[in-house]
């Protein structure tokens, strides 16, 4: 993972599948806003499982990469068979891949189990909530050396993670819940985002602060600062550019929200209490008119049509 690519690879994945959680999770409320239910994954008409099979294999690509593919000699082990210091964060990284793989394997498995909806999307969050909580846990207690440029990066995404982590364990609770599985989706959008431009950011010498290098440290490549001053405008750019990122996901999150609305909502068709609509439709006239011609059914509290029929006269 410590490189450009190691950065950007699995940094678009994240983005990819958290736009494809954000679409579909707007798209499923906006037609069902009164029975909406978060489901862990979204499958598709062709291919049912294509969201967990293209997690299982990028994770497989990663584990790969890390272990067998990136290392001198294809293998990551010492001739002892033990692991050498300038390997633990290829394990490290691999680890958080086959987290993220266990995840997926399990959510085809409960998927194809018999056993209840609640039950298995439960599970399958919980699942996800371990994935992310390794996560968290080893870019905290990362081997490498990250009290640099890089490190602001990495504690930077670790609140992004975080924010991943608990709307994940609130969505076991709150099923129902739109803006937990809305804020989930832009957190898991979030972290591919900022994932690619770490890759960009810390592996491009162009684009390096001012008074920073990159320096060759036990066969990997980390970005120093020639003084103290330099480190803290080079820390001080990175808080910059994460609040940059914030606001745009945000301005992307809400626009997307709302085209989608008005794209889907038009077909759907729901109750609403009679304060609710009180309070939202202001044409509070026309609501009273049509409550004295009969069309109105205040029954239950809950704004209903009804069906008016003329008097069929006898000739009496």
């Amino acid at each position: 993972m410590g490189t450009l690519v190691g950065h950007v690879a699995p940094g678009l994945g994240f983005l990819l599948i958290g736009l494809w959680h954000l679409f579909n999770h707007i798209k499923l409320h906006a037609l069902h806003p009164s029975s909406y239910k978060s489901p862990p994954w979204f499958p598709t008409s062709r291919l049912r499982y294509l969201e967990l099979l293209a997690i299982m294999a990028g994770c497989s690509m990663s584990v790969a990469m890390e272990l067998f593919i990136s290392p001198r000699g294809h293998q990551p082990f010492d001739p002892d068979s033990t692991i050498p210091s300038n390997h633990l964060h290829n394990f490290e990284h691999a680890e958080i891949s086959l987290t993220f793989f266990v995840y997926a394997g399990f959510a085809i498995l409960l998927d194809r189990a018999r056993i209840g909806l609640e039950a298995r999307h439960g599970l399958t969050q919980l699942l996800a909530a371990m994935a992310f909580g390794q996560q968290l846990l080893l870019f905290h207690l990362h081997s490498a050396d990250h009290m640099g440029v890089e490190g602001q990066y990495h504690l930077l995404l670790q609140i992004v993670i975080l924010v991943s982590l608990l709307t994940t364990l609130i969505g076991i609770g709150l099923p129902n819940s739109f803006l937990v599985s809305f804020v989930r989706s832009t957190s898991i959008f979030f972290q591919g985002a900022w994932l690619i431009a770490m890759g960009f950011m810390l592996w491009t010498p162009k684009l390096m602060p001012k008074g920073c290098f990159m320096n060759l440290e036990e066969g990997h490549r980390v970005v120093r600062c020639q003084t103290e001053e330099a480190l803290h405008r080079a820390k001080s750019l990175v808080n910059i550019e994460f609040s940059w990122f914030l606001i745009w996901i945000s301005i992307f999150a809400v626009s997307l929200y709302l085209v989608m609305v008005r794209m889907y909502a038009g077909g759907s068709v729901d109750y609403r209490s009679l304060i609710e609509a009180d309070e939202l439709d202001e044409d509070s006239d026309d609501v009273e008119s049509q409550r004295r011609g009969g069309l109105i059914d205040e029954q239950n509290g809950f704004v209903r049509v009804v069906k008016s029929y003329e008097p069929i006269s006898t000739g009496r």
